[in-house]
């Protein structure tokens, strides 16, 4: 079979359909290109993006764990100081425990001896001169009921039994004067004390002196002499005149005067 010859205008026809061809597929070549591009960059911010976060929360917790270690060291010190303050108040505790176990001896063997010293003040007060007699009784009554109270502290009691002791040295030592009533009477009388040595009494009127004897125990009227003397002594007593010699009866053995 003869070979037909191409014509011109066949080449020509394929050569636009070649150079169609080609020239859509270098477009759409670039736009796949330029697609990628954009992709690539867009993806690359998202990792920038995403860089940048991690830095940050990683300074965050950067600063975090620093600011939790000076939180612990500060926690640290404080522990330790509180330990110290603790092991210094265990110690205290410790010492006043062994205190309360001293005082706790020290009591048995304070307390008798304050009930003894009670029991002794009241002899005292019986067997000496009756000046402010019941004073003296509501006293040692008060002692006595003071002693067994649980809500009064043993150095309190202490206390108020030296104060007793101390009031009765003190009226030993003083000269002084009070109105009081003539025991076995009803009469309202002044009272000279002269420590306990004397105790002499007046009548109100001045009229009429005695004194308590201590060699008989009772109460004697004195003879006219002693009303003056009497009368100038309690005058003294409350500081209405100056102290002088004074003529007063003295006690001695025998019952003499």
């Amino acid at each position: 079979m003869p070979i037909r010859p191409f014509r011109a205008v066949d080449w020509a026809a394929v050569a636009l359909i070649v150079s169609l061809t080609t020239g859509s597929s270098l477009a759409d070549v670039l736009d796949s290109s330029v697609q990628t591009e954009q992709q690539t960059n867009q993806e690359t911010r998202q990792s920038q993006d995403r860089i940048n976060n991690l830095a940050s929360e990683t300074e965050d917790l950067i600063a975090e764990y620093r600011r939790v270690l000076r939180e612990t060291e500060s926690l640290r010190v404080y522990n330790d100081q509180l330990q110290r303050v603790v092991n210094n108040q265990m110690s205290e505790i410790d010492a006043v425990n062994r205190q309360l176990e001293q005082l706790e001896s020290t009591n048995r063997g304070v307390v008798p001896l304050l009930i003894e010293m009670i029991d002794t003040l009241e002899q005292i007060v019986e067997a000496d001169v009756p000046f402010q007699l019941e004073q003296r009784r509501n006293i040692v009554l008060d002692l006595q009921d003071t002693i067994y109270r649980a809500d009064v502290t043993t150095s309190e009691k202490y206390r108020r039994v030296m104060d007793a002791y101390q009031r009765e040295i003190d009226l030993g030592r003083n000269v002084f004067s009070y109105q009081g009533k003539l025991p076995e009477t009803d009469r309202t009388v002044n009272f000279l004390v002269v420590g306990r040595t004397l105790l002499i009494y007046q009548s109100l009127d001045g009229e009429q002196v005695g004194w308590w004897n201590p060699n008989s125990r009772n109460w004697e009227e004195l003879d006219g002499s002693y009303v003056t003397p009497i009368n100038n002594a309690v005058r003294m007593a409350n500081n209405q005149e100056a102290f002088n010699l004074v003529k007063l009866p003295v006690p001695a053995a025998g019952g003499a005067k």
